[in-house]
């Protein structure tokens, strides 16, 4: 017994040996390596080859959990620390990405994966897991994000990055109650440069340029390039007379000395235009509008001058009353006045309701409907549609959790596109409810995809990742390239409505909407035609291959459609189709 209990012994060891082996072979081959941590006496076991994470043929080096930690970068080594507690105390996966040093000295990335093995009392025992180089990929998504965030050329950062700065700046003025300004610079004749001495200096222009505006600045202001031969300066804790100071310290500089390029000096002057913030000024759009207003001016005044820009008493105006009714609004926000509309998109073959899109309306404080026309453009100018697109989206997810059989579409505006907060939210409101997430499509404009496609393509593919679909709006308007479409990666375009009115009587009309659904029929996207007013619109599109249709053909946005009461709803597309209870104001045939 005793002999045969050895040889058991031993086979299991020899198995253990040999499938030891068979998996150090097997990381070996895939570059991956494994390790086997003892947490008791803090030992690791490892197998595969340790030349492409460490740079070294042996792990003598390595053999316990201290010596590993003290290879990591220490500016990963709390994060790599918190991760594995969780994992300890949890369960929760264990999956990091650090930096260890190599023996040259240098860091490279590792995908650390695994799980520990507990004993009896639950303390964790052991620890298996394994680890992968994935510098490459790190070092590739730091160059797509540094694509993403600063210019090319000049490293500055970029347009859309540079607003987001202004506009923190309004947001941080605005509610300390301090001022600061914008600068619009424009290089002077930049084309004659270029096409004197050709592109490589007229880069070494823009480059020099960039340079000595930034050695103009302080520490605490911002600089960007937001055009081929224009930079933005947001300046912070900066009056008027600070804005005048600045402005002409630049031009100063230009006007001392050449810029240094590789056919020798050349001379440039540079035109400014500026704009204090806030004062009536509650977008980075406006800021950046009005400064470049300001540029033109003092292009047109023979460049090499400042001007600032000046707000008329007709745009005070105006601007004061925009201000009260964002604060009527904001306040029905908060008194939750704001509700939504339904307005039904039907099937194009059977005309039966495919889904609703809803649409957002203000009860205002004498209790009447305010359509989203009367409201909604101007508080997207004073930069408050976040919060309404969140209650939006609060309100469809309500109503897709007590009626299991209502599908919902939901817009979205270019600011909540780049909202990291409003994805939060989603995340948070169907998360574990695929059934709620595949009953809802959000939908974002073709202009506002076009404005930062790198952006929108990110956000298109986490609401999709999440099981929402994802439609086009307006498509049409924008001119979307092939490409663009390509990489998008929606569900559903829908035609914009300009293209669907009179498109009975108007050639050029059906043209380019039989040109759009045969680009979207290629991607083998879904379609729906918009402001359908008449049968005989309805048929068209249908026979040019529409997939959905919506208009008021088939019925007006309601407030409490029937499915909300407790009916069923009634086919659409016939006379009484239209509805009777019409809460809509906005004009006839336009969607809002």
């Amino acid at each position: 017994m005793v002999l045969e209990e050895g040889d058991r012994l031993s086979k299991e060891g020899s198995k253990s040996r040999e499938s030891d082996t068979l998996a150090g072979l097997a990381l070996g081959a895939s570059g991956d390596l494994g390790y086997r941590w003892n947490l008791k006496d803090d030992r690791i076991d490892w197998f595969g080859n340790p030349k492409t994470a460490l740079g070294t043929d042996s792990f003598d080096e390595i053999l316990t959990g201290e010596n590993f930690g003290e290879r990591i970068n220490p500016e990963d080594l709390a994060r790599r620390l918190q991760v594995l507690n969780r994992h300890f105390a949890t369960g929760k996966a264990y999956d990091c990405e650090y930096r260890i040093r190599r023996k040259d000295g240098a860091f490279c990335w590792v995908h650390d994966r695994g799980g520990a093995l507990y004993d009896k009392s639950g303390a964790p025992d052991c620890m298996y897991g394994t680890l992968r180089v994935v510098t490459g990929r790190k070092q590739q998504e730091s160059l797509l994000e540094h694509r993403a965030n600063y210019d090319d050329l000049t490293g500055h950062l970029n347009k859309v990055r540079l607003r987001e700065a202004l506009q923190n700046a309004l947001s941080y003025n605005e509610r300390y109650k301090v001022s600061g300004g914008y600068l619009a610079i424009g290089i002077d004749k930049l084309s004659m440069i270029n096409d004197g001495y050709g592109h490589e200096t007229a880069d070494a222009v823009i480059i020099g340029v960039g340079q000595r505006i930034e050695r103009c600045l302080r520490v605490t202001d911002v600089i960007g390039r937001i055009g081929g031969d224009r930079f933005g300066c947001v300046l912070s804790h900066c009056d008027e007379q600070g804005l005048q100071i600045t402005a002409e310290k630049i031009l100063d500089s230009f006007r001392s000395s050449p810029i240094e390029t590789p056919s020798g000096p050349v001379h440039i002057t540079v035109s400014v235009g500026g704009t204090q913030i806030p004062g009536f000024i509650r977008t980075a759009l406006d800021a950046m509008t009005g400064a470049e207003s300001a540029l033109s001016e003092a292009k047109a005044q023979g460049r090499n001058c400042f001007i600032a820009y000046q707000v008329t008493e007709e745009q005070r105006l105006r601007q004061r009353t925009n201000i009260a009714l964002g604060e009527k609004v904001m306040k029905a926000l908060d008194e939750g006045r704001i509700v939504l509309a339904y307005q039904p998109v039907v099937d194009a073959k059977s005309r039966e309701i495919a889904y609703y899109e809803t649409l957002i309306r203000m009860i205002d404080e004498e209790g009447k409907i305010v359509s989203a026309g009367q409201f909604i453009p101007i508080v997207e100018k004073l930069g408050m549609i976040r919060p309404l697109d969140l209650r939006a989206l609060e309100l469809a997810v309500s109503d897709l959790r007590h009626h299991n059989q209502v599908r919902l579409a939901v817009n979205v505006s270019s600011l909540t596109v780049t909202d990291p907060a409003w994805l939060r939210t989603l995340v948070s409101l169907i998360k574990g409810r695929p059934d709620i997430a595949k009953r809802l499509t959000i939908e974002i404009t073709e202009t506002a995809a076009l404005e930062d496609f790198d952006v929108t393509s990110r956000f298109v593919s986490s609401v999709r990742d999440l099981g929402c679909k994802v439609a086009l709006d307006d498509f049409g308007s924008g001119y979307t390239s092939f490409r663009h479409m390509k990489s998008l990666t929606v569900d559903v375009v829908k035609i914009d409505g300009a293209f669907v009115t009179d498109v009975a009587t108007n050639r050029e009309n059906q043209m380019f909407i039989r040109t759009l659904l045969g680009l979207a029929d290629g991607f083998g996207l879904q379609t729906v035609a918009e402001c359908i007013e008449t049968g005989e619109e309805a048929d068209i599109l249908t026979g040019e291959g529409a997939d959905y249709l919506q208009g008021w053909f088939f019925g007006k946005p309601e407030v409490e459609p029937e499915w909300r009461i407790g009916k069923k709803p009634k086919k659409t597309g016939t006379a009484g189709g239209r509805g009777t209870n019409v809460v809509s104001l906005h004009a006839k045939g336009k969607k809002s």
